[in-house]
């Protein structure tokens, strides 16, 4: 070798920095991507190029080594530390994304690992772009974590998501099992997408709920889909495949802005704004005590499959959805009659309240479809904090500055009415009734019964009496009779409900100036 040889040079220095990053790469790890086929999975890398657009990868921190200052610590081999952290484009917008290695210690949260993701989370926050987390691991990792010069400080990653909620989309993809780190992340995220049969989700895994409680439970049954998706609504949606997971996200982000002061997406519309559709007059019977899916409704008012159902799942007597009115993004809250008859209980108002938040966040207006019988009551009702849970859904709605229209399908009977945007309580732009509505404090019979019992009994035909008395208060609930005083602006003709919405929206500021006392904040009953 010649002096010459030791000289520095570009290209061989470029070549070796180019063998370096090869290492982390799939193909010089072959071992690694077989055991996450094997289980039905992608790898961390395989999953950014399904979901970004082709070769607009953009990554950052992929060179980085564990922190490897303990004797424990110190010859860990961790590509990339176990964390792919960069910038990528969905539809052609930039958008930070995070995709956790499995393969890398259970994809556990690292020292250095955890610099990369808050890179990531301030790349966000001061680019205001979307912020995408594919997850699939476990906490700290125990190497690292048991360590006071690491943990003492608490980092901050949690400040930050606080920090960039509202401000920008976050979505999490809970592709495997992702106890403990992973789901305390995934539950400040606004949407959330797991892979049944495959992921989980939750506060520890069946391991440390063994050694914590002497609980013995598997990690499905722990915190699979059926839980977290169908009964807790801790996700939003549980997807078959990860190809369907992305395919949500990439529709997700597709209704919202990249933050919260871009404006939403309009796209062209070929669905006339003026459509009249007769079916509206035959999907909502006026017979109250027939059920109905108010899914079908908003499909015919809505923009020609535009529909994107959020928690579509869980607490089903409510429907929440984006879609789009003349190419515009909008949110739909309506009572579904199918289930519980359309009543709000407690799974149902926190689902309200998350969508409410996450549409006033980014800009999306709002669309009410009332067919309430009020709040759910009793002693169950009462164990599962009903008061609070109620009020949470009331409270976003209070502190809500974007349109909304409310129009009453058939019932509107008490606080429920109020909750779902009635009449003049918060302010509703225009506030519709159907021919069908009625609209009232309570429900006839129940009413009748509590506050005529005495002139009932003493009748001489008490059923009669009590059938007199039901049916002429009834005569009272009519749509008319709530126009009459000013109650709503109008009752409209169904099929002129679509045009209503949208030249109602059209003729709205995109925001409206909260008329609020000088205070810092309200304060959110949890």
């Amino acid at each position: 070798m010649t002096a010459a040889d030791n000289e520095p040079d570009m290209r061989r220095l470029l070549a070796e920095v180019e063998a370096r990053r090869a290492t982390v790469m799939d193909a010089a790890r072959p071992d690694a991507a077989a055991r996450q086929h094997a289980g039905g999975k992608k790898t961390a890398r395989e999953r950014i190029e399904a979901l970004c657009d082709p070769g607009s990868w953009r990554e950052f921190g992929a060179l980085v080594t564990a922190a490897g200052d303990t004797d424990m610590t110190r010859d860990l081999e961790a590509p990339a530390d176990g964390i792919l952290t960069g910038l990528a484009t969905i539809d052609g917008r930039w958008v930070v994304v995070t995709s956790q290695d499995f393969t890398v210690f259970g994809g556990s949260s690292s020292v250095i690992g955890t610099l990369k993701l808050f890179r990531a989370v301030d790349k966000a926050i001061d680019s205001g772009l979307p912020l995408i987390r594919l997850l699939e691991g476990g906490g700290h990792r125990i190497q690292e974590g048991l360590d006071a010069r690491h943990f003492a400080s608490a980092k901050g990653i949690f400040n930050a998501f606080t920090r960039a909620s509202g401000w920008v989309p976050i979505v999490a993809a809970m592709l495997g099992p992702c106890f403990a780190g992973p789901t305390n992340h995934a539950a400040l995220a606004d949407y959330v997408v797991m892979v049944r049969g495959i992921a989980t989700m939750g506060m520890s895994g069946p391991a440390l709920v063994k050694a914590g409680t002497g609980e013995d439970i598997d990690k499905e049954a722990l915190g699979g889909a059926a839980l977290q998706v169908d009964e807790t609504g801790a996700a939003d949606l549980g997807v078959d495949t990860e190809e369907e997971c992305f395919a949500a996200i990439r529709c997700y982000l597709s209704y919202l802005p990249g933050n919260a002061r871009a404006e939403p997406q309009v796209v062209a519309c070929a669905d006339p704004a003026g459509r009249r559709d007769d079916a509206l007059l035959d999907l909502v019977p006026a017979n109250l005590r027939k059920p109905y899916d108010v899914r079908k409704v908003v499909s015919v008012l809505a923009d020609a499959g535009s529909v994107f159902e959020i928690k579509p799942t869980h607490a089903r007597n409510m429907m929440t959805a984006f879609a789009r009115l003349d190419g515009r993004p909008v949110g739909f809250i309506a009572n579904n009659p199918m289930f519980a008859a359309g009543m709000l209980d407690g799974n149902a108002c926190d689902k309200a309240a998350h969508f409410i938040a996450v549409c006033d966040a980014f800009g999306l207006p709002l669309v009410y479809l009332i067919d309430v019988p009020g709040f759910a009551i009793g002693s169950n009702a009462e164990r599962n904090r009903m008061p609070r849970r109620s009020a949470k859904m009331i409270h976003e709605l209070g502190n809500a500055s974007v349109p909304r229209v409310s129009i009453v399908l058939r019932k509107g009977y008490g606080l429920g009415y109020v909750a779902m945007c009635g009449g003049r309580g918060f302010g509703a732009d225009a506030c519709y009734a159907w021919p069908t509505a009625q609209i009232c404090a309570m429900s006839v019979e129940g009413a009748v019964d509590i506050a005529y019992r005495r002139d009932i009994k003493a009748a001489p035909d008490p059923q009669a009496r009590r059938a007199e008395l039901v049916a002429d208060f009834k005569d009272r609930l009519g749509a008319v009779r709530a126009a009459e005083h000013f109650g709503i602006d109008d009752v409209i003709d169904p099929r002129d409900t679509r045009r209503r919405v949208i030249e109602a929206f059209a003729t709205t500021p995109a925001r409206r100036r909260l008329d609020m006392p000088p205070k810092h904040r309200s304060i959110a009953p949890i």
